[in-house]
């Protein structure tokens, strides 16, 4: 039996998840590029094999065999790179099936955490707290109208097929025409790139524009919620949930709508927000997170974005992440399966049992 990882040479995580099987006791994993599965290359699996999808993300090549050539950080061809990546993920699962290997994860799951309309359906069906959803919108105008008649000033319009961000826009809008928007991608003469810098747009010609521009990939726009608040920085959690159990948790803080560590995002301290909460809450927070989790039944591991709302008694969940485990250092909760364990280890010895006697924290 071999462990297989379809990742990308030298990412971070397939390094990580290496060395978790490593300090296990296991052999190395066998890692097949991501650039190989896209151009179509047969993926050669033994019975018994276990494969890992890992994310194609960091890797311009396989970006660009994704959503076409162009600059790896610019903004767009979100509805291009999730056909392509679900064709993709539907060859890797049939390839498993003919040889007898097993996947460890279900390609359906990560398909639908990739469509942020699905996932929030999803949620929504199976009563797990979520931000209210608007209609989708195909421009600026068609926004405000939604916005406008739903009562709403201010919401979080996604593109719905992005990460890290990549696209979402915090707008607000006031009386007057007045108008606010802050994103991640900057306007420039060669169209949107991200930017490590948040942006902050006020005329509405060019909120008009940055939508309009995002629009055509399709949009989920949702009611921003308050959040609330620690050493004076608006905050939520990303928790990893493994085998169905909240294992891991990083507070992410801010002074801006966004809390991505990359936009200026700092890890906040977990034991104030625990103290904050009190232990009937922090059980209430977990519980919402591991509900989430189980509407991905097929996935060993998902990463969810918890907002936790001003008052610090309600929660909503306003993102899964199929790929959400990158948290380097950061050990496992406490009294949890994972107690003293990073993300990855913890994932070997969750999905790869004969591991657990040398497993070594």
């Amino acid at each position: 039996m071999t462990t297989v990882v379809i990742g990308t040479p030298g990412d971070r995580r397939s390094v990580l998840f290496a060395a978790a099987c490593r300090s296990s006791g296991l052999p190395e994993p066998r890692l097949v590029p991501w650039t190989d599965v896209l151009r179509g290359s047969p993926l050669v699996l033994d019975p018994g094999d276990l494969l890992r999808i890992d994310s194609p993300g960091e890797d311009p090549a396989a970006d660009a065999l994704l959503r076409g050539p162009g600059h790896p950080a610019r903004v767009g061809g979100g509805a291009v790179w999730y056909w392509t990546f679900t064709a993709a993920l539907a060859r890797i699962d049939a390839s498993a099936a003919r040889a007898g290997a097993r996947l460890l994860g279900d390609v359906e799951d990560i398909a639908v955490m990739f469509d942020k309309r699905r996932s929030h359906a999803r949620l929504l069906a199976a009563g797990v707290p979520v931000p209210a959803a608007l209609p989708p919108a195909r421009n600026y105008a068609e926004l405000r109208s939604l916005m406008d008649g739903a009562g709403e000033r201010r919401v979080f319009a996604k593109p719905a097929h992005g990460s890290s961000a990549s696209g979402v826009v915090a707008l607000r809008t006031a009386p007057g025409g007045r108008v606010r928007a802050v994103t991640s991608a900057a306007t420039t003469p060669s169209g949107l790139f991200n930017s490590l810098r948040l942006q902050t747009y006020e005329s509405e010609r060019d909120v008009a524009a940055l939508i309009d521009a995002l629009a055509p990939d399709g949009l989920h726009v949702e009611r921003w919620l308050p959040k609330a608040t620690v050493d004076g920085r608006v905050f939520d959690l990303r928790v990893v949930v493994i085998g169905g159990e909240p294992t891991h948790a990083v507070v992410r803080t801010s002074r801006s709508p966004m809390t991505n560590l990359h936009l200026g995002g700092a890890r906040g301290d977990l034991g104030a927000v625990q103290r904050a909460l009190g232990e009937n809450g922090w059980r209430r927070a977990l519980d919402v997170c591991a509900r989430a989790a189980a509407c991905f039944p097929g996935s060993p591991m998902v990463g969810v974005d918890l907002l936790v709302l001003m008052g610090l008694k309600r929660f909503a969940v306003c993102e899964v992440n199929a790929f959400g485990d990158l948290l380097p250092g950061l050990l496992g909760l406490p009294g949890t399966s994972a107690d003293g364990l990073d993300t990855y280890t913890a994932q070997v010895r969750a999905t790869l049992p004969e591991s657990a006697p040398a497993c070594t924290t």
